[in-house]
C-alpha cells in the first residue's frame, strides 16, 4: 500500500484499511473480555450465582408468558396455589 497522506486511496486500499481497522478494534476488545471471563470462572460462588440466574430467568419467563397470554390466570386459582404452597412449606406457587 502506498503511504499517501493527502490523497484518497483506491477502493481496494480503502477496503483493506477499513478491514484492518475493524480487526484491530475487535482484537483490542477480545483481551479484556477473555480476562473478565477467566475471572468469572475463578469465582468460588459461581454455582450459587448460576442457580440465582436460573431462578431469575424462570421468573422472567413466567412473567413474559403471563403478560402475553390471551387469558389472564384465574385469581382464585392463584390464591389457592399460594395457600397450598404455604401449608406444604415449599414456598413456591
Amino acid at each position: 500500500m502506498s503511504q499517501r497522506s493527502n490523497q484518497r486511496g483506491t477502493r481496494a486500499e480503502d477496503a483493506v484499511l477499513v478491514a484492518a481497522g475493524l480487526a484491530d478494534l475487535a482484537l483490542s476488545r477480545v483481551g479484556p473480555m477473555v480476562n473478565w471471563a477467566l475471572g468469572l470462572l475463578r469465582r468460588s460462588d459461581l454455582p450459587g450465582m448460576a442457580g440465582e440466574a436460573e431462578n431469575d430467568l424462570k421468573a422472567r419467563g413466567r412473567l413474559a408468558l403471563d403478560r402475553n397470554s390471551l387469558l389472564p390466570p384465574a385469581h382464585l386459582e392463584i390464591l389457592a396455589q399460594q395457600v397450598l404452597a404455604r401449608e406444604t412449606g415449599s414456598g413456591a406457587p
